[in-house]
């Protein structure tokens, strides 16, 4: 199997690399999948114009309307966390999913926030809930309900037409980044369990064996090298990261797609078969606008909002004014400067009242909303924006080991993961080309009318939040001293600051502009940002 792109269309074909007789794409000896990852609404996001399942279901029914097999992969993290599921614990993402499942069926890794809760009672209760099917090959389900722990699938197969396809599943372990919990103990690494399972699929005499992840893209990109081994095993589809990523395919490796959060981006992927092997072809989809949301599946978002204005009446009204679009978007938030992340990170500086702290940051994954807030600020912003209580933790280091405990934030392959710092009282220089730990090229604090490099020797009083404090993202503050308790949660200091500065008649919110930039990519051929 060889592994080429057509930029211009979007398109990426994995083809047999030995003579192959071509079926048809409406044929009986196919099958399409959709895959998504990272879903936390039951309705579209940005305004309602990317994403949501409504789109997902249209696009469902156009491929079967055109003689299709499918079939929804979803690469977990859809249980936690939301606005919503502070009060219903994800019951409404499984009645969406749900709903997919009765259209296609649909097969779930679960991911890591599938087990944020310390009790096994939400997992039993979605569990049963559930219609669609559960897979998992690195860990079991040890609720004590003997009908719950039977619903995880291991070694997970399935038919389409004559043809059979096996799914192995693995999940982030706690050891990195994962939930740690009684009731979903993991066993073996990442590539022992995923091999244990194609050998047995190979032995079974499938015909196409791909794999179904919630890890992080390098370990992705490890288990994808056991094709040079299995010829069977063709790609990986995931989640964990939630901006789009590709690794495309060879000989030796499987190819590798994920899709961005919310169902904003997902991934077609058709496969037909012939005596010769699978011939595969795959493209990424945009849901937007130009997709228009299934009219049954809006009932159930209807619902769900009803519901929730119900219980918060006060959701849609006004608090503050934006001065400019404020931007909470995950490609921003999580891979450079966001002028809404900008206004959060300053009001952590103050949390612990005068003088200010010297220097804040939050890892960009405790910012939710994935979407603009324009206009109006409302109760609704700020409760999307927290999926999860943030409470925060003033402390001192000296500034060089504040700068190797930034470290952490820019490490690995490119931009877009939770742990992206978006910080207060600094601005940094990185270079992505430098080994992980060696990366911040320039740390600068503001000094009378400008900026200087940090003192390495000075002490500093920082303001981050206890997740992070905690080793959260793969944050290491054991340096630090003199460190409060956790206290002044974030989004009620965010709550608060916009409501004074709406009593102070002040809109929120800056442009960005190199004047304000505080994240720098080192530019090529340069030594220094600044």
């Amino acid at each position: 199997m060889h592994f080429r792109t057509l930029q211009a269309a979007t398109l990426i074909l994995l083809m047999c690399g030995c003579a192959t007789q071509n079926t048809t794409a409406g044929g009986p000896d196919g099958v399409t999948f959709l895959h998504l990852n990272d879903t936390y609404r039951v309705e579209a996001v940005e305004e309602g114009r990317r994403g949501g399942f409504g789109r997902v279901a249209t696009l469902v029914r156009e491929l079967q309307a055109a003689g299709r097999d499918v079939r929804i992969l979803h690469g977990g993290d859809f249980l936690y966390p939301s606005l919503e599921s502070q009060l219903w614990n994800g019951e409404q993402m499984v009645e969406a999913m749900n709903f997919l499942d009765a259209l296609a069926p649909m097969y779930v890794v679960p991911g890591n926030h599938e087990f944020d809760s310390r009790s096994p009672d939400t997992i039993i209760a979605r569990v049963r809930e559930s219609e669609f099917d559960w897979l998992g090959d690195n860990f079991d389900f040890i609720t004590g309900e003997v009908d719950v722990d039977k619903r995880l699938r291991t070694g997970f197969t399935f038919s389409s037409g004559n043809r059979t396809v096996g799914i192995f599943a693995v999940t982030v372990q706690p050891e990195h980044g994962g939930n740690r919990r009684q009731y979903t103990p993991f066993s073996g690494s990442y590539i022992e369990n995923a091999e244990r399972v194609i050998e047995q699929f190979e032995a079974d005499g499938v015909d196409l064996i791909i794999g179904l992840t919630h890890v992080h893209l390098a370990t992705d990109i490890e288990i994808a090298k056991l094709k040079r081994r299995h010829p069977k095993f063709e790609f990986i589809v995931g989640g964990h990261e939630h901006e789009v990523q590709h690794e495309t395919g060879d000989v030796a490796n499987a190819a590798i797609m994920k899709g961005a959060s919310n169902a904003r981006t997902i991934w077609r992927i058709d496969v037909n078969f012939s005596d010769s092997g699978p011939e595969i072809s795959a493209r990424l989809i945009k849901v937007d606008e130009s997709i228009e949301p299934d009219p049954e599946y809006q009932l159930i978002a209807g619902k769900w909002r009803t519901k929730l204005l119900e219980l918060m009446p006060f959701l849609p009204s006004r608090i503050g004014e934006a001065a400019l679009p404020l931007d909470g978007r995950e490609v921003s938030v999580r891979g450079g400067d966001s002028n809404w992340a900008m206004f959060i990170a300053d009001q952590m500086r103050t949390a612990f009242r005068d003088p200010p702290a010297d220097l804040a940051f939050v890892n960009g994954g405790t910012l939710r909303i994935d979407d603009y807030i324009a206009e109006d600020i409302t109760f609704e912003d700020i409760g999307r924006t927290f999926g999860f209580s943030s409470y925060l933790r003033y402390m001192t280091m000296t500034g060089g080991d504040f700068r190797d405990t930034l470290e952490a934030g820019y490490r690995g392959n490119g931009l877009g993961k939770g742990y992206f710092p978006q910080g207060s009282g600094f601005r940094v220089c990185v270079d992505q080309g430098r080994p992980n730990g060696r990366r911040i090229v320039q740390l600068q604090v503001p000094t009378d009318g400008g900026w200087q490099d940090i003192d390495a020797d000075k002490d500093y009083s920082i303001v981050a939040t206890d997740y992070v404090y905690r080793g959260g993202d793969g944050y290491d503050f054991t340096t630090a001293t003199n460190v409060s308790r956790p206290a002044s949660e974030l989004k009620y200091l965010v709550l608060d600051a916009i409501i004074r500065a709406q009593a102070a008649g002040e809109k929120i919110g800056k442009p960005l502009n190199t004047a304000t930039q505080r994240f720098w990519l080192l530019p090529a051929g340069k030594n220094t940002c600044f």
